[in-house]
């Protein structure tokens, strides 16, 4: 059975202001026609079909085309919600639509009810895992604690115990939305992370022939049965380095992988971050390459010079974002905000914030606990009000 795997479409995002439902109508584009001329036989869309909870018009507009073209394509599509969707809105006429062909998976309560499908070897069950905010379907699932790794432990339970009541040799694949240790994340994703902990196991999908992730952006493979399909655009410059694609998985008769490719997705505009002082950015000709690219320049320029967005613009007039960085010793006191909180986690903002307000003195466990609780009830209640609207 040949799947096509993508996720985090985010329709409706732009990029640094700049509109990309053109973009994501082309990536569709190239979706259907990827369908069509590999002889797929089932998508998989692995989470964050839009970029926020209620999405604009066009954006679903935009959706509600993709999703007739795939049904009048005749091949069965699964998706499910992610952290980015209101898996009540996009799970709104799931049945009917279903009768299309197009099978939406947003309610934990049907994570043990596959969508089987069948070519000349059998059955394969396609199980679909919507993003699971811990706080907010712990009691639902039935999960010994709260925390991403809890919730899906107990969400796969239910798939081994209905596949362990089907027939011997039936095949399986999942599609999740989590953060599964050893991938790489970027700077457009949204944090999910729970009491300090982001990341789960990927044991824990132990068992299972496929499984087809969303949330991280970069295309990954964790274990030759575990991958991220990453998003088909960059919505960020961290995503320049980048090569966007899907995957196109042979499942074989016996549940191996025999066959995988990383198939290219249309690139708008190519991404281009570029570094140094002003004027030598105006004039190095190494940097020709990217004067249409979108660019992010980061000046080095010690003091910052005039209208430098007007005059990078000249040569890349295509710069969207700009950073300043000057050239300064590590330890100097004038070292940038930003450059001073790079790579640095909210918990540890914080807790340096907490210290240096009461004079240097560390926060002890009980003290963390307490941030800890903070961040994580914000998230939950940002979380219920987009599930609520």
């Amino acid at each position: 059975m040949r799947l096509l795997h993508t996720s985090d479409w985010h329709l409706g995002r732009s990029f640094h202001r700049v509109g990309l439902l053109d973009a994501q109508a082309a990536f569709l584009d190239h979706l259907v026609a990827t369908v069509h001329a590999h002889d797929v036989d089932a998508v998989l869309v692995a989470g964050d079909v839009y970029d926020r909870a209620v999405p604009p018009l066009p954006a679903v507009e935009l959706f509600d085309t993709a999703l007739h073209r795939l049904a009048e394509a005749g091949v069965p599509t699964v998706m499910i919600s992610g952290n980015h969707d209101s898996a009540r809105r996009l799970g709104v006429g799931a049945g009917l639509i279903e009768r299309a062909g197009i099978h939406l998976r947003t309610d934990p309560d049907g994570i043990g009810t596959p969508v089987v499908l069948s070519d000349a070897h059998g059955e394969v069950a396609l199980y679909g895992l919507p993003y699971l905010e811990p706080a907010l379907v712990r009691e639902r699932l039935g999960a010994e604690r709260a925390g991403h790794e809890a919730v899906l432990i107990a969400a796969m339970d239910r798939v081994r115990t209905d596949l362990a009541g089907r027939p011997a040799g039936t095949r399986s694949v999942v599609l999740a939305h989590a953060f599964v240790a050893g991938g790489a994340p970027s700077d457009s994703e949204r944090d999910i992370t729970v009491g300090g902990v982001a990341a789960v196991p990927t044991g824990i999908f132990d068992g299972v022939d496929y499984v087809a992730l969303g949330h991280l952006h970069g295309s990954q493979v964790l274990t030759p049965r575990v991958r991220y399909s990453g998003s088909p655009l960059a919505y960020s410059f961290s995503e320049a380095g980048h090569r966007k694609t899907m995957w196109l998985i042979d499942l074989g008769a016996d549940g191996s992988i025999t066959g995988d490719v990383r198939l290219d997705c249309p690139v708008p505009r190519p991404l281009a971050r570029v570094r140094g002082r002003l004027d030598d950015l105006l004039a190095d000709p190494a940097l020709a390459p990217h004067e249409d690219s979108w660019v992010e320049a980061t000046l080095t320029d010690p003091v910052r010079p005039a209208e430098p967005m007007a005059r990078l613009t000249e040569r890349f007039p295509h710069t969207l974002n700009l950073v300043f960085d000057p050239e300064r010793t590590g330890d100097d006191p004038g070292a940038s905000y930003a450059q001073r909180l790079r790579d640095r986690s909210d918990q540890q903002i914080a807790e340096d914030f907490v210290a240096h307000v009461r004079g240097g003195a560390a926060l002890d466990g009980d003290e963390r606990a307490v941030l800890h609780g903070a961040f994580d009830d914000v998230r939950v209640d940002t979380a219920e009000r987009e599930v609520g609207r």
